[in-house]
């Protein structure tokens, strides 16, 4: 469906953002796609240090219940694992990012040459289970679901750590206690499993590869990118909404030093800031819609399991309450202090 597209390179023109604009073939709208029958799996990677893990995202494609039309790789600047991708996969189609380096821009490479009306895609440290693109497929009943998010979950090293909540699970790229349930409408997907129509990128403009993660740079990642495309396909499409299926299940890999409170409370200074980028972008109502949810009722249930786990005994209890309290008001705190800058041309604009 976007093969060929021509794509702009993103970045800031005038103070305001451009995005990765893939060119429509064939008039297709929302809505029209069979995707049970046309599904392309995208897997984007970055290092040769992770080929290991591709190869086991590769071969759980593989083994799906229902196959993909096709599988497509991307590779996203390192040459040498660009080599040994086409050497693993002889006869699959294996690019390189085509736009801005980073994830997004790999992701919207395998979209611009995807064949299929439904893109899922798979994160190279993750292993799909093997009906995992099946229940992808079946969340397309309705024509108004945009994109779909299963659920993701953690496969530490050893097991977690015993001062990590769960409700905190996003901080590693996975699905946190307190998602909504089965069938509930999502603002956003996480991208290490997710789908969504190609029909939906197109008419949101694309990835914005000014959120999503470049290797070997400090800055915003994480959900930003997914939450922003989100809300920017529901606002192109009338009517259409992003759907939950936690029956699409995949294991994403924890990398050791991911385990570590120091980066627990860097994840959530960079969370906070990314949520100050969105709320300017999308308007801070919609973008953190979720989030208030989360802070509102969530957290307080969490944190009252935790102190009474304490009272009772469980020493650990004490340490997850405290991570709670240290993750919301470090995240709270980055958020604040990247806001304010906007806040204060507001009130000088009004003045």
């Amino acid at each position: 469906m976007l093969r060929n597209a021509a794509a702009g390179q993103h970045g800031l023109s005038g103070g305001r953002l451009a995005y990765c604009v893939p060119r429509m073939t064939g008039g297709e709208e929302v809505g029209t796609d069979r995707p049970g029958e046309a599904i392309s799996v995208v897997i984007a990677s970055f290092s040769v240090g992770r080929l290991a893990g591709l190869a086991r995202a590769i071969e759980s494609v593989r083994r799906q219940t229902q196959a993909p039309l096709e599988l497509l790789v991307v590779i996203d600047g390192d040459g040498e694992l660009a080599a040994n991708a086409r050497e693993l996969l002889p006869g699959e189609l294996v690019l390189v990012n085509e736009h801005a380096p980073g994830l997004a821009g790999a992701r919207q490479t395998g979209a611009d040459h995807a064949r299929g009306t439904v893109l899922a895609f798979l994160d190279d440290d993750a292993v799909a289970e093997p009906d995992w693109l099946a229940a992808h497929a079946r969340a397309y009943d309705d024509p108004l679901v945009l994109g779909v998010g299963g659920w993701i979950e953690p496969a530490w090293p050893h097991q977690a750590p015993h001062w990590f909540p769960p409700e905190f699970n996003w901080v590693v790229g996975c699905s946190y206690a307190g998602l909504p349930q089965a069938g509930a409408r999502l603002r956003n997907p996480i991208g290490a499993n997710m789908s969504l129509r190609a029909s939906a990128l197109v008419a949101a403009g694309g990835f914005d590869t000014r959120l999503g993660r470049v290797h070997g740079r400090r800055g915003l990642f994480g959900t930003a990118e997914e939450t922003e495309l989100g809300i920017r396909a529901s606002a192109a499409v009338p009517g259409g909404y992003w759907l939950f299926a936690p029956d699409a299940r995949v294991s994403h890999a924890i990398a050791p030093e991911r385990t570590t409170p120091r980066y627990f409370i860097r994840r959530c200074l960079v969370e906070g800031k990314a949520k100050a980028l969105l709320a300017e972008l999308a308007g801070g109502e919609e973008a953190l819609r979720s989030e208030r949810r989360y802070v509102r009722s969530v957290l307080p249930r969490a944190l009252a399991r935790e102190l009474t786990g304490a009272v009772r005994g469980h020493g650990d209890g004490v340490l997850r309450a405290g991570a709670i309290v240290a993750g919301l008001g470090v995240t709270t705190l980055a958020y604040g202090v990247a806001r304010l800058p906007a806040l204060a041309g507001r009130r000088a604009g009004r003045g």
